[in-house]
């Protein structure tokens, strides 16, 4: 198959960061030509008037969530897992896992995000994989992984044995999956909701398999105090004592760092991922990302779930996270270019993946989505910055089409791989059967 999209404004993200007008050419899952003349392909898509960028990349999402949205509101992270979220996790069933990847699946689509860093629950983590592959999104994947805790519901609750086993097979199972479209990525949820057995574990298994590590650190301060109590030390010091961190550790929020922590997630290559309305809305905190960025961290941006957000639009997140920041450290600070390079390279260096996807260059994969940007709150254009229109006036219905690996996924606002108007009916149905068996509803 190839694909020929015209007359299109391309922000590269290039090493050189042009911007360039013309067609870009792809071949299968390839871009090979950028900016050339050329006039025929198989499929042709006119893009007069819009720009073309590498689709947004969010390396910290919960698809299992996505069915929870409104079913949490206005609690802190402690009390939003105990009373609701895990509850509601435990009460998923095969097929309400899969509404509710597909009906994540489909908001991201729409919104122009081509890969993601996604943290399943407990079980089901099959059906959620399928929904995945059917979708045609890249992602890394994996279960989470629960073996402590007294605030643990049973249904969620593993034994060290188990949960390691289950992340094996399921890792052997899916992993380069869909042409390598699907990764897995072990999941262990939190410091508090594991043992150091299985941290550890997980450790030597992700070396042997070449797989990445996706938990949270450091997003809510009982969090890190309950991590003090138990360990008698912070929560990062804790992962490096235990030969966790590293480029292959992707850790979500990291709010509440000392200095110490600071500097071994700078100096060690651990990835970091910003989720600025998950933070507010849970209160947890803002993250202390520009000084991350000055000392070279390794920074990318997210949504995390939809019940602690309540959406998955990047472009929200990306307006959210250059604006949060500023109040305290000056205008100048988190610029909109190096916003969006935190939502698309940013994003492929999380994955390690940035050889292949984050940047439109030739040779590497044809993720990319199509944005409208002439509509009224993205005018006037003249004399304008183009990453300060995608930052801060973009919105996610403002993405016309998404393309991933070379396969259209979304043509002018219709999904073409999932039923949006069935699953919008299924969600309905399967968040009262859930929130019942979870003891929510009567």
């Amino acid at each position: 198959m190839s694909l020929l999209i015209k007359n299109a404004t391309i922000v590269t993200m290039n090493p050189d960061r042009e911007v360039i007008h013309g067609n870009i050419y792809i071949e299968q899952d390839r871009l090979v030509e950028i900016g050339e003349t050329r006039e025929t392909a198989e499929e042709i898509i006119d893009a007069s008037g819009r720009v073309v960028i590498p689709g947004l990349i969010q390396p910290h999402i919960h698809l299992c969530q996505t069915l929870f949205r409104g079913q949490a509101d206005d609690l802190e992270l402690l009390d939003w897992l105990r009373l609701r979220i895990w509850p509601l996790e435990g009460a998923h069933d095969e097929e309400s896992i899969r509404t509710s990847a597909l009906l994540g699946l489909g908001e991201l689509i729409k919104g122009g995000t081509t890969a993601i860093v996604d943290m399943e629950t407990v079980h089901h983590t099959d059906a959620a994989i399928q929904a995945i592959t059917e979708s045609g999104i890249r992602a890394l994947t994996g279960k989470a992984m629960m073996d402590y805790g007294d605030d643990v519901p049973d249904t969620l609750k593993e034994t060290t044995d188990s949960s390691l086993k289950e992340s094996v097979e399921l890792l052997e199972k899916w992993h380069g999956y869909n042409d390598g479209l699907v990764q897995y990525v072990f999941a262990p949820r939190f410091v508090v909701s594991c043992t150091e057995e299985l941290l550890k574990e997980v450790g030597h298994l992700a070396k042997q398999y070449g797989v990445k590590i996706h938990t949270h650190a450091s997003e809510n301060k009982g969090e890190c105090e309950l991590v003090m109590q138990r360990h008698g030390m912070r929560n990062v010091i804790y992962l490096e004592h235990i030969g966790l961190t590293g480029p292959d550790l992707i850790l979500a929020h990291c709010i509440w760092l000392d200095d110490r922590e600071m500097k071994i997630i700078t100096e060690s290559g651990t990835k970091v991922v910003y989720c600025p309305s998950s933070n507010t809305k849970l209160a947890s905190g803002i993250a202390r990302i520009p000084e991350m960025l000055e000392k070279k961290g390794n920074v990318s941006i997210a949504a995390d779930g939809a019940p602690c957000n309540n959406n998955l639009d990047g472009w929200l997140e990306m307006r959210l996270a250059a604006l949060l920041q500023k109040p305290q450290h000056g205008p100048t600070v988190m610029p909109a270019e190096k916003v969006f390079e935190l939502a698309t390279i940013g994003g492929a260096r999380a994955m390690g993946l940035e050889d292949e996807i984050g940047s439109i260059e030739v040779g590497k994969k044809a993720d990319l989505a199509i944005v409208d940007l002439n509509r009224l709150h993205a005018l006037p254009a003249s004399n304008t910055n183009i990453y300060s229109r995608l930052v801060y006036e973009a919105r996610a219905d403002d993405v016309r089409t998404t393309i991933v690996n070379g396969r259209v996924l979304m043509r002018d606002r219709e999904l073409l791989t999932i039923d949006e108007e069935e699953v919008k009916r299924q969600a309905e149905q399967d968040i009262i059967r859930v929130a019942r068996r979870a003891g929510l509803i009567a």
